[in-house]
This record gives C-alpha cells, sequence and structure tokens, in this order.
C-alpha cells in the first residue's frame, strides 16, 4: 500500500531541493546500484506513490512551465482547486492499481527552416506528475551504468559540461572527435526491451514498466 505520510510543504518559498526523504532515498538506491550492478530492485512502487514523491514531481513539472495536455487542465486550475486533493486523487488510483494514462496532445511544430514539421507529445498535467514520480525513483538505477563521459538528458549534467570535457581532452593532445546522433531514436526503438530492461531491475505489486507500457500505447 502507498503510505499517505508528508512533512512536505509546498507553496512560495519552498525549498528547490527534494525533500530529504526523497533526496536519501534517492542516494541510497544509487549507492546500491553502483556497488551490486546486477541487484534487483524490489518494492519500489511504494515509494513512486508516495505523498513526497508525488509532490517533488509535481514541483518539478510545475517548474518546466508545461502546456496542459488533451485534457486541457492547466497548473492554475490545479492551483485554484487545490494541489492536495489533486495529488491524492492520483496516490489513491496508484494504490489501488486503476490508474491509467491518457492519450497525449499532438503538437506540430516546424523545424529545419519550415520544411518539416516535429511533432510533439504533451501528457496531461496528471500524467507528467506519474512520469516524473517514477522517474525520481527509477533514476538512480540507471544513473549507476551510465559512463563518467556520457553527457546527454542526464541530472547535473549539460552541453557546457561535454564541452568542457573536450576541452579537457584536447590540451591532453588528443584531435579526433566522432560525433554520432541517432535518427528518431525514440520513433524506432524496441520498446519491448526497454521495458524489459526496467522489469528486469524493479519489480513491486504493479510493476513501472507496466505504467510505461501504458504511457508508449498512448503515445505511438
Amino acid at each position: 500500500m502507498c503510505s499517505n505520510n508528508s512533512n512536505h510543504k509546498g507553496g512560495k518559498g519552498e525549498m528547490t531541493k527534494a525533500p530529504i526523504s526523497v533526496q536519501n532515498l534517492r542516494r541510497r538506491i544509487y549507492v546500491k546500484a553502483k556497488a551490486e550492478p546486477t541487484w534487483r530492485f524490489w518494492g519500489l512502487y511504494v515509494h513512486v506513490c508516495k505523498q513526497e514523491t508525488l509532490q517533488e514531481a509535481y514541483r518539478i513539472a510545475k517548474s518546466n512551465h508545461g502546456a496542459p495536455g488533451i485534457d486541457g487542465v492547466t497548473f492554475e486550475a490545479i492551483e485554484e482547486s487545490g494541489v492536495e486533493g489533486f495529488l491524492k486523487q492520483i496516490q489513491d488510483e496508484l494504490d489501488q492499481n486503476t490508474y491509467q494514462p491518457m492519450p497525449v496532445r499532438k503538437k506540430e511544430i516546424p523545424k529545419d527552416g519550415g520544411t518539416k514539421v516535429r511533432v510533439l507529445s504533451i501528457p496531461s498535467i496528471r500524467d507528467r506528475v506519474v512520469q516524473g514520480a517514477i522517474k525520481l525513483i527509477l533514476e538512480p538505477i540507471f544513473e549507476a551504468d551510465f559512463q563518467s563521459g556520457s553527457y546527454g538528458y542526464r541530472p547535473k549534467r549539460s552541453g557546457h559540461d561535454a564541452v568542457s570535457r573536450v576541452d579537457q581532452a584536447i590540451v591532453k593532445g588528443l584531435t579526433r572527435i566522432i560525433d554520432l546522433d541517432l535518427r528518431a531514436y525514440f520513433d524506432n526503438v524496441q520498446h519491448s526491451l526497454l521495458l524489459e530492461k526496467v522489469a528486469s531491475v524493479a519489480r513491486s505489486a504493479m510493476r513501472p514498466d507496466e505504467i510505461l507500457s501504458g504511457w508508449i500505447r498512448r503515445r505511438w
């Protein structure tokens, strides 16, 4: 069952870092995954649907200032009706294994000077919160597997860090750079393999890979 306990308080002046309980949990997960790469984690789902995890996921989603999803619900509307009730409903659905992601809203934006379009898939805020909660718990496991020279889409790393790494290599006398880009990777990757990878490291009553599968079905 999911825990309803939470010592986190939102509102103006709230901490920019994750609540300490979430921070400590993420750190413990990372240390364990780093020390024992083949370790299979159990019971992570209960942490996904804790109020403090959902509150932090909501804070992060709101800080990104994203547009509403297919349901049209905005952050302003959620704040007006009450964030606590909004997150409690999500928690109840997760707890009762009744959570179902919504279809995403499609938005076309021009690319390559207007000759092509990129299709954005915009989830509802409700789904973004659940996505963020799962990311908060699963991310430390996969972070432990990354090489030190990997910078793409990783926490506390940026393109500037990658450029700095190249600068350091040039100073050492290295002069050859190989730049690779996988076109439409997420459109073509075998999702079954990704879900198997998630399932191989995290098991619980309702597995995170099952929720991820639901998101994939509604995106593609």
